[in-house]
């Protein structure tokens, strides 16, 4: 949690039961449907630590690839334990995808 509020500048938020955000976005899609959504966010599951938008902007690829252990999801990223994961490379991607979520539309 510290290290997303240091990276966005933004006081953690709650978005539902159990996403902790940071900032927010506005998106809108070509079939009508809108939304607000954290333009960085986690969600520490029993299972593992749930980490939002990972994989959606440019160069995330290259960085993923050096990240550590963890599994992808359409748009997140699966992590046991942050002691699996490169935490230079995690704040790099985080960076990345707050900078582009909250200067593009999405959608």
């Amino acid at each position: 949690m510290a290290l997303m509020q240091e990276i966005t500048g933004q006081l953690p938020q709650m978005w539902g039961p159990s996403i902790i955000g940071f900032g927010q976005y506005h998106y809108k899609y070509t079939s009508g449907r809108e939304g607000d959504a954290p333009a960085a966010g986690f969600s520490p599951r029993k299972a593992n630590l749930v980490i939002y938008g990972l994989t959606y902007p440019p160069g995330a690829a290259e960085l993923l690839s050096t990240l550590g252990r963890f599994k992808s999801g359409a748009s997140c990223i699966y992590v046991n334990k942050l002691a699996d994961v490169d935490m230079d490379v995690l704040a790099q991607l985080i960076a990345l995808s707050y900078q582009q979520m909250t200067t593009t539309t999405p959608g």
